[in-house]
């Protein structure tokens, strides 16, 4: 584990302060309370994009330290995020991700490709978690010691860390398969149904990274399409 302050990252530049929920830490202080020594925190990104992969992270912090930087994702700028990702995968235990491409999230349906997508980043980390703190409701196939935390990204410092990680590899991903496919403008929007994705949708007809279950991809399909229940999620 490398132990270093926020002030020695390369790159870093102060951060406004951030009110955090009164209840920020307590679930990850619980479990330690309970014996566990090595805590994970498990979240995803791009559950509700129509294109692109699903990508889960999971993240174990240090006990001995704070990491200043650590916040649920979705409250964060991509410029305080990447600072963010520094600051965890230096500062880290351990962490990991998985990925689930697109078409099998299209074969397993976008649930059942969270639940992997989070199995194979706990799978990864090295030294292995104990114990693990998931955002969102109670998982599938997950043998681990586990608690299952609502809205755990903007409760818990492990499953907000782990939610930035993963918000910060599909980002990068997203950015790379712009340049596959440009006219689709990914980079913009990450693959979320947007004003702007959807208009190209319409004019141009789905990429083959886009998700076949996704009612508004499959509304534009001229291929065959084998799924009958095709998914609505807007956002993820």
């Amino acid at each position: 584990m490398i132990m270093a302050s926020s002030g020695d990252m390369p790159g870093h530049t102060s951060m406004s302060p951030r009110e955090l929920p009164e209840e920020f830490g307590e679930v990850d202080a619980w479990a330690i309370e309970q014996g566990y020594q090595l805590v994970a925190g498990v979240d995803e990104a791009g559950r509700g994009a129509m294109a692109g992969p699903l990508v889960a992270a999971a993240c174990v912090l240090p006990t001995d330290r704070t990491l200043t930087l650590v916040d649920d994702s979705k409250r964060l700028t991509p410029r305080q995020r990447e600072l963010a990702y520094h600051e965890i995968t230096s500062l880290a235990v351990s962490w990991s991700v998985g990925i689930v491409e697109s078409p099998m999230v299209d074969r397993l349906n976008v649930l059942r490709a969270t639940h992997v997508a989070m199995r194979d980043a706990l799978a990864g980390l090295d030294p292995s978690a104990d114990f693990a703190l998931i955002d969102g409701y109670e998982p599938r196939g997950i043998d681990l010691p586990h608690r299952a935390v609502i809205g755990g990204d903007a409760l818990s410092p492990s499953i907000g860390a782990a939610s930035i990680i993963a918000k910060v590899v599909r980002d990068r991903i997203m950015t790379r398969l712009d340049v596959l496919y440009p006219d689709y403008e990914l980079a913009r929007h990450k693959g979320y149904c947007t004003e702007a994705h959807r208009d190209a949708l319409a004019r141009l007809g789905p990429s083959a990274i886009h998700r076949r279950r996704f009612a508004l991809v499959a509304a534009h399909c001229t291929d065959h399409l084998p799924f009958a229940d095709a998914e609505t999620h807007e956002e993820g």
